[in-house]
């Protein structure tokens, strides 16, 4: 079955076979936001590691990779299915690349695709705004805050492929690619 996708389909075939591939799953620790955040952390820090001849770059790059991994594994945990969390990363041609695949289940589906059909027809910069507002007023949640400030803010190009018709497991890739500094010393 071929997968439905969304957002920057060339993103999805690209292969990240020779990246830092790391897998996260449940056991006894229990798979929570703080494995989030040490997660992005050590692959801002290891990304980052080429820019680090210049102070400014290698600050850029270690902010920009560990935003956009931090969202993207923090989505994955909050929303997956239980299971294991595979995360693949790179640096290719003066772009971070990373890919997020999880299992999610239908109703999570069903409800990210709205909102990615959604991004799709709008603004991403508009649509952020318009999040803040309602979040403001209401205390609103799954408001797609991250994955809005990645898109308008960061210039992250990203693609979602769903796999599977089955209602309780789907698998969900994320694949996302943002900008590195400009370097001539790589």
């Amino acid at each position: 079955m071929t997968p439905t996708v969304y957002g920057m389909e060339s993103l999805v075939g690209i292969s990240l076979d020779s990246c830092t591939r790391l897998t996260l799953s449940d056991g006894p620790l229990q798979l929570g936001w703080k494995h989030s955040g040490m997660t992005s952390d050590f692959i801002a820090e290891v990304m980052a590691l080429p820019y680090s001849r210049s102070r400014k770059d290698y600050v850029q790059a270690h902010h920009d990779i560990g935003y956009l991994s931090n969202e993207l594994i923090e989505n994955a945990v909050k929303f997956r299915q239980p299971g294991e969390i595979l995360i693949e990363a790179g640096i290719f041609e003066g772009t971070f690349l990373i890919r997020v695949k999880n299992a999610i289940d239908g109703v999570t589906s069903s409800r990210f695709q709205q909102l990615l059909h959604r991004l799709q027809s709008r603004d991403p910069g508009e649509l952020l705004l318009e999040q803040i507002e309602t979040n403001a007023i209401s205390a609103a949640s799954g408001s797609g805050l991250g994955l809005l400030t990645l898109l308008s803010d960061y210039d992250a190009k990203m693609a979602w492929a769903f796999e599977g018709n089955n209602d309780q497991r789907i698998i969900l890739t994320t694949t996302a690619a943002v900008a590195m500094p400009p370097s001539s010393n790589l």
